[in-house]
């Protein structure tokens, strides 16, 4: 029991041992109070169930611009507008309804921005698709898949669609529901599904998500507790300390997260659904320079950014830096988005915290390389993390938890 290095970190000193100064903290029926504070209402679930509405429109305004029914700028506008109220609705639901949980909440943004994702990829490729039929010519290029012979893939037939043959139900949710951003009339498919993988998967995403669940309560929880006061009293040499015990178990959750998300998830929609494409990730462990970890740490995202905001900047005149910094400051949006709305309060510590990745890109890139830039990488995600997650967490105690215990008439 020793030996475990979990036990180990947990045992470094007498303070640490929190099994034994605070007993078992796992709770796993208090889990389910962080997804919904009433068995009989769900409005998080509610909300994603109407996120149907905004697929729909998507596919009828991408078929009645397909068959001439009016402009290309009239089906800009819609689409512009359905895609600003993908964002805005949710914002306003969470905000305005008082029985969604943070967590709740959280997971409704987060489908929400990957469906923003998607259908803004879905109308691109389909206006690429018009343009060069307009252009009659005959033959597209793989990235917009739309060859009109017959491929055989491990003796299967797979019949090519071509434009406007893909402007169906079953397309389109095909890709809703795809571990990818970038749409494509044909996707690589594999031949069957693989039970056996798809078991191991599945054991993967059930044992993590307990893991998770497990170690957060037992370990983060009661040094977050502990962080409050330091942080309230601004006593510098107490936050550091609590900051760098934190920097351990948030380090370690985040990458039994990546691993469970990345790998295990992902790789489990991708087999279910026969999906071939299944580069997720890429080695960012050992990057040498902040631009490699964020170019090879999410790859759906990646390949979206460049496909569908870098590129079209770059061909618009704009030049290399400036498109990299707009990329970064649509990210830094997005952390801010799925993490103060569902708090209900705006302290942007998320968007400071991404748009500081470009001057320690640049600082890094040019000053140090090999293990140093590396070194730099992994410092940047250990300490930077926890520091969020204490702005947050004060920010939150003091708002909610602090302002109720000082009301009148409370004990």
């Amino acid at each position: 029991m020793l030996g475990c290095p979990l036990l180990a970190c947990c045992c470094c000193c007498p303070d640490d041992n929190y099994i034994l100064r605070y007993g078992i903290l796992v709770d796993p029926i208090q889990v389910i109070s962080l997804f919904v504070k009433d068995p009989y209402s769900w409005p998080a679930g509610c909300l994603v169930i109407v996120a149907n509405v905004f697929i729909l429109v998507t596919l009828y305004t991408e078929r009645w611009l397909s068959m001439g029914r009016f402009g290309e700028h009239l089906g800009l506008m819609i689409h512009s507008t359905n895609l600003s109220i993908i964002l805005a609705f949710p914002v306003f639901v969470v905000l305005m309804v008082d029985s969604i949980t943070p967590v709740g909440g959280a997971l409704a943004l987060g489908v929400y921005t990957i469906l923003f994702l998607k259908l803004y990829s879905y109308k691109d490729v389909n206006r690429w698709c018009r343009e060069m039929s307009h252009a009659k010519v005959r033959r597209l290029a793989r990235s917009l898949s739309c060859p009109s012979w017959q491929s055989s893939k491990g003796g299967v037939e797979q019949s090519q669609v071509c434009y406007p043959g893909n402007l169906t139900i079953r397309d389109l949710y095909y890709f809703v529901l795809a571990p990818t951003l970038c749409y494509e009339l044909n996707f690589p498919r594999s031949p069957q599904i693989r039970v056996s993988f798809l078991l191991r998967r599945l054991f993967e995403m059930l044992f993590f998500t307990q893991l998770l669940v497990g170690l957060t309560q037992q370990w983060m929880i009661p040094i977050i507790r502990n962080s409050m006061k330091p942080l309230e009293d601004m006593d510098l040499s107490l936050m550091v300390e609590r900051l760098l015990r934190l920097a351990v178990p948030n380090h370690l959750l985040w990458l039994i997260f990546f691993y469970s998300f990345f790998h295990s998830t992902l790789n489990f929609a991708a087999e279910l659904l026969r999906f071939g494409d299944r580069e997720f990730y890429r080695d960012w462990w050992n990057s040498e320079t902040v631009t490699y970890f964020w170019q090879n740490w999410n790859i759906p995202v990646h390949k979206w950014c460049l496909r569908h905001f870098y590129k079209p900047l770059l061909r618009k005149g704009v030049s290399k830096w400036a498109s990299q910094s707009a990329v970064f400051f649509a990210s830094a949006f997005f952390h801010e988005y799925l993490v103060s709305v569902p708090l209900k309060m705006f302290r942007l510590w998320a968007f400071m915290g991404m748009m500081a990745q470009l001057p320690l890109a640049w600082f890094v890139a040019r000053f140090l390389s090999g293990n140093y830039g590396n070194a730099a990488v992994w410092i940047s995600l250990i300490i930077g993390q926890p520091i969020a997650v204490l702005m947050y967490v004060h920010d939150y105690y003091v708002l909610h938890h602090r302002v109720e215990t000082e009301a009148p008439g409370t004990l």
